[in-house]
């Protein structure tokens, strides 16, 4: 399996070959839906909180006489059926935490790499060259690849001169390798990845790796 690599200008310069147990893997919309739901219920704080009307400041003296008001029959100022009563069943302070097998947690994220490849939404570059901060030269090197929507920017490492060119620019996302997620795969249409990002993606969730940790457990 190869897949083109382009330079700044966005001439192809050559091809290189790619992992197949991570750019090759068949889709699995289950897992993938079950990675992104866990993903965003994770990222969920959970502090959200509402007070009964055992919590609310108040008297619990009753408010008048049982008889002879006119009035229906009422107890304390607390209940939730009151102005400035407790609340019956609010939110209450709570995990929003989900588990999933590390093994379905790779899957998902080498399912959605596999599809960026085969509908061809994934664009690697040989290096990015940016020797300072440069917005409008990385505008220009998105425009020579044909990116012109949502696009995932992906570096081997954290690059300072690709996060602060990228960062004013609609749309655009910038990640190291191994911070590549479902949600963010997801929620922008093209892929760009630098042959040091597709190289460490690779030894990071490829079947070497995989068979590395087996052996160490």
């Amino acid at each position: 399996m190869k897949v083109s690599v382009h330079n700044t200008k966005g001439n192809e310069i050559e091809q290189i070959e790619l992992d197949e147990s991570v750019f090759g893997v068949p889709p699995n919309d289950a897992v993938v839906h079950q990675a992104l739901v866990r993903q965003r219920a994770n990222a969920r704080v959970g502090t959200a909180s509402t007070k009964t009307r055992g919590e609310v400041s108040g008297s619990t003296r009753k408010l008048f006489r049982q008889k002879h008001t006119g009035f229906a029959r009422a107890g304390s100022r607390r209940p939730p059926t009151r102005r400035g009563g407790g609340i019956a069943f609010g939110p209450r302070p709570r995990s929003y935490n989900q588990a999933m097998p590390k093994k379905m947690r790779r899957l998902a994220l080498k399912c959605m790499l596999s599809a960026k490849l085969a509908e061809d939404e994934l664009k690697v570059i040989d290096s990015f060259g940016l020797k300072q901060p440069d917005t409008k030269q990385m505008l220009h090197i998105l425009s020579a690849l044909g990116i012109d929507s949502s696009v995932l920017v992906v570096t081997d490492d954290p690059d300072v001169n690709v996060i602060k060119s990228a960062r004013n620019l609609p749309k655009v996302k910038t990640l190291p390798a191994t911070m590549l997620n479902v949600v963010d795969l997801l929620s922008h249409r093209k892929l760009l990845m630098s042959v040091e990002a597709v190289r460490k993606a690779e030894a990071t969730w490829g079947q070497k790796q995989v068979v590395a940790e087996a052996q160490a457990s």
